[in-house]
């Protein structure tokens, strides 16, 4: 065991997590929250392949499938905002465990779905649990993670929405055309969040920065001893930390923050208007375009395939060039991709465009991840990050609904000149974020 050699003041707890290595604590913790982010991701990616195959099975019209997609955001959005209001109240760890069990659920109970208005109203209950859980696990990792990594550890986060996406393609491609009930199938399997949500309760800690705002002194110390041990690491005495206030709302708004706060909302408002009226309806509109569904879902697969490598990425310049820069350059670059893929004509083309579309845009996602939980101090990060969250999912519950519309007054090429547009505006508000990379969490 190593001992403290330095005398001074005493280290806090938050101090003692920032200063240790990448250990198996840190790793048990990444993995088990990033399981959870994929089964999330899985869930949101299948209702894109669902949506086309009932297009066909039950003749949905255009604007009907667009609420099939939407109406999970609108849940999203209050779901973001109520769970990280509720996460700096009664802790990280368990509203995570409880928006997997419900959102796990309600994807299960949507492949009995009858006609549209029974799967309309189970989508909405999937999009509570799904909102309110995303900037709840960020938050729960950014806070164990130490400062000088903490960025790349929670795009490595973001990564497993990859996985999960892809996931949810191999579904798509496998089990959805497989036969009319594919699709039931598929929603079948969305059951896994609730098994899994037994284990986030029981095996993953509560933030010890929440933990020592509620006085449950005791518990923090054991869980910054739990994430010391495998680095060899001696305890030492911490000081008391200050009860922490009670999160409002409005203290977003206050000075210092206001400008933060609304860089931050126009940054999600941005990225989650183009990333889900791209590809919620891309596997859409290419059985629009002529393609067969296995085929339309096959180019799908290798569109999402891209999404690792735009991860990779963003997570080394994440820390070599910082939260901003990385963040406005994988923004731009979605913006060319999208006015490209708007523009492809070709099978070659639509891969490539779809390729670099994925490849930044997922990169941006991780970045922005990253990001949002550094913005504000602990008593009201759960509160700030799932607000920008919730003003984010306003965007997504737009987006598909005007694919419809904007496909009927220009195309496709229109369609995705917008998207483009958007993710531009984004990366202009990404520049008045502050730039935390190497510090402590406030």
């Amino acid at each position: 065991m190593t001992t403290p050699t330095e005398v001074g003041p005493r280290p806090t707890r938050s101090e003692r997590l920032d200063r240790l290595p990448f250990n198996a604590q840190h790793r048990r913790l990444l993995v088990g929250s990033g399981i959870g982010w994929a089964l999330d991701a899985m869930d949101v990616g299948l209702i894109s392949f669902v949506m086309a195959a009932l297009a066909k099975q039950w003749l949905i019209s255009p604007t009907e499938l667009s609420w099939v997609a939407s109406i999970g955001f609108v849940g999203m959005a209050i779901g973001a905002s109520l769970g990280g209001l509720l996460a700096d109240r009664i802790g990280r760890r368990n509203v995570f465990a409880l928006t997997l069990l419900v959102y796990g659920l309600a994807t299960g109970a949507a492949g009995l779905s009858t006609g549209l208005a029974m799967l309309i109203g189970l989508r909405f209950v999937v999009g509570l649990g799904l909102g309110a859980e995303l900037p709840v696990a960020s938050t729960l990792v950014s806070e164990y993670a130490p400062a000088r990594i903490r960025g790349r550890v929670v795009v490595i986060l973001e990564a497993f929405w990859a996985v999960g996406w892809i996931l949810a393609a191999l579904v798509g491609y496998f089990v959805v055309p497989a036969s009319d009930d594919g699709w039931r199938w598929a929603l079948f399997i969305g059951i896994v969040p609730a098994l899994y949500a037994l284990y986030v309760r029981a095996r993953l800690p509560e933030s010890v920065r929440f933990l020592e705002g509620r006085g449950r002194t005791a518990e923090a110390e054991q869980a910054v001893r739990t994430f010391e041990a495998p680095s060899g690491v001696a305890a030492v005495e911490s000081p008391e930390a200050p009860p922490a206030p009670r999160p409002r709302w409005s203290d977003l708004w206050s000075d210092g923050l206001r400008t933060r706060t609304a860089a931050l909302w126009a940054a999600w408002f941005g990225i989650n208007f183009s990333y889900y009226g791209a590809f919620i309806w891309i596997p859409s509109l290419l059985v629009s375009q002529g393609f067969s569904l296995t085929r339309s879902f096959g180019f799908t697969l290798i569109i999402t395939l891209a999404q690792l490598p735009g991860y990779g990425v963003a997570a080394f310049l994440i820390e070599a060039w910082g939260r901003r820069a990385t963040l406005a350059t994988f923004l731009v670059g979605s913006a060319v991709s999208a006015y490209a893929f708007g523009q492809a004509g070709s099978e070659g083309a639509i891969i490539a465009a779809g390729c670099a579309l994925s490849f930044f845009n997922l990169g941006a996602w991780g970045a922005l991840y990253a990001v949002t939980p550094e913005v504000y101090p602990t008593f009201l990060r759960g509160t700030g990050s799932g607000s920008a969250a919730a003003f984010g999912r306003i965007a997504s519950i737009l987006a598909p609904l005007s694919v419809p519309w904007l496909l009927d007054l220009g195309g496709s090429g229109l369609v995705f000149t917008v998207f483009g547009v958007a993710f531009a505006l984004a990366a202009v508000a990404s520049l008045a974020l502050p730039e935390w990379r190497g510090r402590s969490l406030a």
